[in-house]
């Protein structure tokens, strides 16, 4: 088997133990296992397991990106945003074990994003600063930039409660719901700001 297909088959088979098991299952012993590839071919091709998680990473967001970029624009920027967000929440939901790995993995290491990670972020933020530029219009673009950003973060860290249970013992709370409330008063909030300036 040739390099290339190598390292396909165990991003794979690595991202199949994740949905599947979450990701304490995924060790480079379980991940030998299930691909049939020893533990010496695993670390030829990824040097380690930290670099194993950060390609399985810029998949997850590759995919959320790519989900993102099928919903149909309208003239309505504020559905837009909801619409967006759907896509957004039920992706999280359909992979909450890939996306712990995500957020888990930015967590535990304290280092700076790669070039190539910032880039796949970068995307994603791109669409919440489209959004802003149409339904704040007159918000000058440093602070555009800037609210563009705070909403992206705090996206990801609420997604984080939809990946685990710590929410369900608060019955009102809809995991469904709870990233479109937050965006929304946000952003009905910078609408407010923007009248009075």
């Amino acid at each position: 088997m040739e390099r290339n297909d190598i390292q396909k088959l165990l991003i794979q088979v690595g991202r199949e133990i994740v949905k599947e098991k979450g990701t304490e299952a995924l060790t480079v012993r379980k991940l030998s296992e299930a691909s049939g590839c020893s533990v010496g071919a695993i670390y030829n091709q990824f040097a380690n397991m930290e670099n194993f998680v950060v390609v399985q990473n810029y998949l997850t967001l590759d995919e959320l990106s790519a989900k993102l970029s099928t919903v149909k624009i309208s003239s309505d920027p504020f559905v837009d945003m909801n619409k967006l967000l759907q896509v957004f929440v039920d992706y999280v939901l359909a992979n909450k074990n890939l996306w712990y790995l995500l957020y888990g993995f930015h967590l535990r290491h304290h280092r700076v994003y790669s070039y190539f990670n910032m880039k796949k972020v970068v995307k994603i933020i791109a669409v919440i600063h489209d959004l802003l530029q149409r339904m704040v219009p007159n918000m000058e673009r440093p602070e555009r930039v800037l609210s563009s950003q705070i909403l992206w973060l705090t996206l990801f860290a609420v997604s984080s409660f939809l990946t685990k249970d710590i929410l369900d013992s608060l019955v009102k709370i809809n995991k469904k719901t709870i990233c479109q409330l937050m965006m929304n008063t946000y952003v009905a909030g910078l609408t407010v700001l923007e009248k009075k300036v």
